[in-house]
């Protein structure tokens, strides 16, 4: 089976060429990502309000927990609920540290902690709005998270800390700044000077649709295979998790369990009970 997850940034030539850059080591030793999301949604409470006679929800909710309907639960809102989703870490922060993870080229951080940096409304969205999280990998690569109230697609809105949303790689000799807009650097000439040919090449798409159907036709792997998605959506659901415990916690990321101090209450995250009918009888 070929999939491709919808991890498109990986074929803008201008986010491969930051990753590449940081690969080859064209900033020194890597000492950081810092990954800026738009900030959620922190509203409510809300009301129930009558199901849509064309919509089945029972249905919609499948495995999730059983809930009154309210229009701020479904479509577009979902992933403002941690029933189904986790806020814009696991919405835009399944771009963005995808990019950071390909620069850094480990699976996994080894340990991560969050800090909510707004509490959510009693009575509405559950997933936290604002928040920052740290992380370290075992070569001891930063990667701190947070949350900007630039919500724009391009970046090119200013918040109030004067912050865009993307990923600034900083090293020991300078740093670069790329986001669906533009890419710069603390030496402009670091975008412009080849590599050379035996440098570190990543996987190369212009077109993420066409690259998932070429390799329909050969067989071969996608530049956002499952494992890619798996490992990208990874980060995401640490963070999550740290923040909804408070602790710092340490991540075994090849028996994708946590370990260590408070080790229990985290891994309680890592799965839930499965309502039925929706269980896995659903597909039996």
């Amino acid at each position: 089976m070929v999939l491709q997850t919808g991890t498109q940034q990986r074929s803008s030539a201008r986010f491969r060429l930051a990753c590449e850059l940081v690969r080859n080591n064209r900033l020194g030793q890597l000492k950081s990502a810092n990954v800026w999301l738009p900030a959620g949604l922190n509203a409510g409470p809300f009301s129930a309000a009558p199901v849509p006679p064309e919509l089945n929800w029972d249905f919609w909710l499948g495995q999730a927990p059983l809930v009154d309907y309210m229009r701020e639960r479904c479509h577009l809102y979902f992933r403002y609920w941690y029933d189904y989703s986790g806020g814009t870490l696991t919405d835009w922060g399944a771009h963005h540290n995808d990019i950071a993870y390909w620069a850094i080229g480990l699976v996994a951080p080894r340990e991560i902690e969050g800090k909510p940096l707004r509490q959510p409304t009693p009575g509405g969205y559950t997933a936290f709005s604002e928040y920052s999280i740290s992380a370290t990998y075992a070569n001891g690569v930063a990667l701190n998270i947070h949350t900007t109230t630039d919500d724009s697609i391009s970046g090119e809105v200013v918040n109030k800390d004067g912050q865009h949303n993307g990923i600034r790689f900083e090293g020991t000799d300078g740093w670069i700044w790329v986001n669906r807009n533009k890419i710069e650097a603390s030496d402009p000439a670091l975008l412009k000077t080849l590599l050379p040919e035996n440098a570190v090449r990543l996987y190369a798409s212009k077109d993420h649709m066409g690259n998932f159907f070429d390799c329909v036709r050969s067989r071969a792997l996608p530049i956002c295979d499952v494992e890619t998605g798996h490992r990208s959506a990874t980060i995401c659901h640490l963070g999550a998790i740290a923040l909804r415990t408070g602790k710092k916690l340490t991540w075994d990321s090849e028996h994708e369990r946590f370990v260590g101090a408070d080790a229990e209450l985290a891994n309680g995250y890592i799965a839930r009970p499965m309502r039925a009918p929706y269980d896995y009888a659903f597909v039996s």
